[in-house]
């Protein structure tokens, strides 16, 4: 007759290596915090300077400009034609799946 293994004591190794798992995980966390925490706040605050810089680059006078306004009028209306195009193509093939669609019974 062969022997049955106690399943109480497969979930009990399972669990044990599972906290040991995350033991080491947890170490592994802390240490990596603790090594890049600098680098972090150094580079937190580069992206911060950026920011700004991005923000100042910004003319008030683009906004009085008449050609500079055309030219970004022209550029949206490129993207709406654009859009309509896509969207009378999504619209043709849901009329082609709907047409094509068996009578849905209730």
């Amino acid at each position: 007759m062969g022997e049955t293994e106690d399943p109480k004591n497969d979930s009990a190794t399972e669990v044990e290596k599972d906290q040991k798992h995350e033991r080491k995980e947890k170490d592994n966390h802390n240490e990596e915090k603790e090594n890049g925490e600098k680098d972090n706040i150094d580079e937190k605050k580069k992206d911060k300077d950026g920011a700004k810089d991005k923000k100042k680059d910004k003319n008030p006078e683009n906004k009085k400009d008449p050609s500079k306004l055309r030219v970004k009028l022209e550029k949206i209306e490129q993207k709406m034609q654009d859009m309509q195009l896509k969207k009378d193509e999504i619209l043709k093939m849901i009329n082609e799946v709907e047409s094509n669609a068996p009578p849905a019974t209730a």
